[in-house]
């Protein structure tokens, strides 16, 4: 690849002062070869040298170790390895140090995307010297202890099951610590002329938009396909007297779901299965269907195939609910980061392929309603509660994998912030006249 230019126009950078010595000045020169432009936040190094911009976040390398990740892998993945295992910190706000960084990468000069080897040809002989005496050269560090390692075909019956289990059987308690009392963990809602809601307040008030949604009426039968603890369906059996069924392949949430059921006397309108979706079989279609960003983890190829089974078990004129996360053409999927150390194997895509794959399986599209800017109020208020209550969450978790969710939080607030992603209900019918 062929070094990058600074950009046309711009003033060439003021020499960038040392203290003490030359690590901080030496990376931020390197910095300037590489992307064509001046560190864009403070840099403080192991020996105690700074370079960089006054004010706002502190990015502090730990490690030669963390140059050695970035070097092989000089984008979200190699940043975020050297994040959790505590080789690089931010001194600050977290988010406003990631708006920063972003703003690098979005620039799209293509250093983001090469690998390690690739990198080292954009910097001049001098500097790969200098690189090789800071210990940034060497090889490939092992991956950090929180990464996933799934094996197998993607979105196997086995395979799924391991994924869901990697994310969500983490620990019901830590869940417990960040989310409100309904252990709702999706996107809240807060209606329009009430912004003071809790995010409790928000959250019924996003599953009462659901049950309004799906017309549900006393009698009905409401399935739920990735029902996490089970807030929809027994906020749908108390207030809106359906019965309700719950499929789940976490057998960590289903243990709660149990006993939430126990505790509040609903064992003869609320049920909770643990199984893949594709196993599960009914006598009756139900009246309605609600998938709440379950689809996320369904994959790219099994994905006609899920909203087809959603069909099947909905009754004719039933109607079906789909809370999903989206990302754009240039970026489907689920991202280095998070398909690394949250949601292995995640695939979101634009919501308009979502909506072409609904109608091909005989959906007819009644609705769709984006919630976007609620999710980045939702997600802050997670990551609020999680550095309240940050020595709790240690003692749970352990660092590294309290750190990956401090950085997954703080990054998934930005994203949703500057429209990289989205999350949007669909309402959808199945028409009583068969497949369109």
């Amino acid at each position: 690849m062929t070094t990058p230019s600074a950009t046309p126009g711009t003033r060439p950078p003021a020499s960038i002062p040392d203290s003490g010595s030359q690590v901080a000045a030496t990376l931020a020169r390197m910095f300037q070869d590489v992307c064509g432009m001046p560190l864009p936040v403070r840099l403080r190094a192991w020996d105690d040298s700074v370079a960089g911009p006054a004010g706002g976040p502190e990015v502090v390398l730990r490690s030669p170790a963390a140059l050695r990740r970035l070097v092989w892998r000089p984008n979200e993945l190699g940043l975020a390895q050297a994040y959790v295992t505590g080789e690089l910190d931010v001194a600050g706000d977290v988010a406003d140090g990631l708006r920063r960084v972003w703003n690098v990468l979005a620039a799209d000069r293509g250093w983001g995307a090469a690998a390690g080897p690739h990198l080292l040809r954009a910097l001049r002989p001098s500097n790969i010297e200098a690189a090789r005496r800071l210990g940034a050269l060497g090889r490939r560090p092992a991956p950090p202890a929180s990464q996933a390692a799934l094996r197998g075909r993607r979105h196997t019956r086995i395979r799924d099951k391991d994924a869901i289990a990697f994310h969500y059987d983490l620990s019901n308690d830590f869940y417990a610590l960040i989310l409100d009392e309904s252990m709702a963990y999706s996107c809240a809602y807060w209606p329009d002329g009430q912004p003071d809601l809790t995010l409790a307040q928000a959250q019924t008030a996003k599953l009462d938009l659901i049950c309004r949604k799906l017309r549900l009426q006393p009698g009905q039968r409401l399935l739920d396909v990735g029902c996490g603890w089970g807030a929809l369906v027994l906020h749908a059996a108390e207030h809106y007297g359906v019965t309700a069924l719950g499929v789940t392949l976490s057998a960590a949430q289903a243990a709660v779901a149990h006993e939430r059921i126990r505790d509040r006397g609903l064992a003869d309108r609320v049920e909770i299965q643990t199984r893949h979706y594709q196993d599960f079989t009914t006598a009756k279609p139900f009246d309605a269907v609600a998938s709440v960003e379950m689809g996320e983890h369904v994959g790219q190829d099994a994905y006609p195939g899920f909203v087809t089974r959603l069909w099947e078990l909905t009754a004719p004129g039933g109607h079906l609910l789909l809370q999903q996360m989206s990302r754009g053409n240039r970026a489907p999927g689920g991202g280095a980061f998070i398909e690394s150390f949250i949601a292995p194997d995640m695939h979101m895509r634009p919501l308009s392929a979502t909506i072409g794959l609904l109608e091909d399986a005989g959906w007819e599209i009644r609705g769709v309603q984006a919630l976007r800017e609620h999710y980045v109020r939702t997600v802050r208020e997670w990551l609020a509660t999680l550095e309240v209550r940050w020595p709790r969450a240690v003692a749970l978790v352990g660092e590294e994998t309290a750190r990956v969710w401090r950085l997954y939080l703080a990054g998934g607030a930005l994203a949703f912030e500057q429209g990289r992603m989205g999350v949007d209900q669909v309402l959808a019918t199945r028409s009583a006249g068969g497949r369109r």
